[in-house]
């Protein structure tokens, strides 16, 4: 494998991985309180509890997108 496929490869996931990141956090954000009354009777947890479980899943799927994708494409495209 070429140094521009990896290259190609992982700039593409990074263009996926945001894109759904971007998807979530805007419907999470517009539509709040269903996901949040939702997710509390899904899984019997208190709207405020889902709000924050949330809230800790964007950060960490944040950091997720960093390391398995922008990550590695940004030290392909620095080779």
């Amino acid at each position: 494998m070429t140094l521009d496929t990896l290259s190609a490869f992982f700039g593409w996931l990074t263009v996926l991985h945001i894109g759904l990141f971007t998807l979530s956090a805007v419907l999470i954000m517009l539509m709040h309180d269903w996901v949040a009354g939702l997710h509390a009777r899904l899984f019997g947890l208190a709207p405020a509890d889902v709000s924050l479980t949330l809230y800790r899943w964007l950060g960490t799927d944040k950091i997720v997108i960093f390391a398995t994708a922008l990550g590695p494409w940004l030290a392909l495209q620095l080779i």
